[in-house]
């Protein structure tokens, strides 16, 4: 079937005219194809991480190296899905990127499928471009992706929506049995991402 733009197109799920190279604390959730469990198990409400595992939560923790405008907060890594919470500080300078994105020059308004430097979703692509390359090399696959085509993300205005948030990812292992993301609960996991209390 040849491609048809008025058929065959992605709706963004980012805010539409926001500027997310804007400094602020973004809550991103990043999931797994087909919401695989391809990183670990949490055994008694603890994520226990498997090697693939430990590429994904090793590469967060460089996202700073690559990115010097992001910090840090809280994160986890979980069997299918990871939540972390990424500061921008400032107006990004010039970038390490983990691997070669297309840049767009600054003043652009972030579009679908285009990334501009210094966005959140700029810092995600290339995250996951990185962790699905070096799990490629351990399963000896091609590129492959091991994630979901997009990512969800909340941008925290207030200190008590970044409370909750930080609250709700420290005690999301413990929470798992019951997790929509956890492939053996039963509820709808499109409903459950935007159920966390901000």
């Amino acid at each position: 079937m040849p491609y048809d733009p008025q058929k065959h197109h992605r709706r963004s799920i980012r805010l539409k005219g926001y500027n997310y190279t804007e400094a602020g604390a973004y809550f991103v959730t990043i999931c797994t194809k087909a919401w695989q469990c391809l990183f670990g198990n949490v055994v008694n409400g603890e994520m226990q991480l498997n090697s693939l595992g430990y590429i994904a939560f090793h590469c967060w923790q460089t996202i700073p190296y690559h990115f010097p405008y992001i910090e840090l907060d809280i994160f986890v890594v979980m069997p299918n899905h990871i939540h972390g919470i990424l500061i921008i500080t400032d107006n990004p300078v010039e970038a390490r990127h983990c691997l070669a994105l297309n840049q767009h020059s600054e003043g652009n308004p972030e579009q679908f499928g285009k990334p501009v430097r210094g966005s959140i979703s700029t810092v995600i692509g290339s995250y996951k471009s990185v962790v699905s390359k070096r799990i490629n090399i351990i399963l000896q696959t091609k590129g492959q992706s091991i994630w979901q085509r997009n990512f969800y993300e909340h941008i925290g205005r207030e200190q008590k929506a970044l409370d909750n948030i930080q609250e709700y990812i420290v005690n999301n292992p413990q929470r798992w049995a019951d997790d929509p993301e956890n492939p053996q609960a039963n509820s709808d996991i499109q409903d459950y991402l935007f159920d966390i209390p901000f």
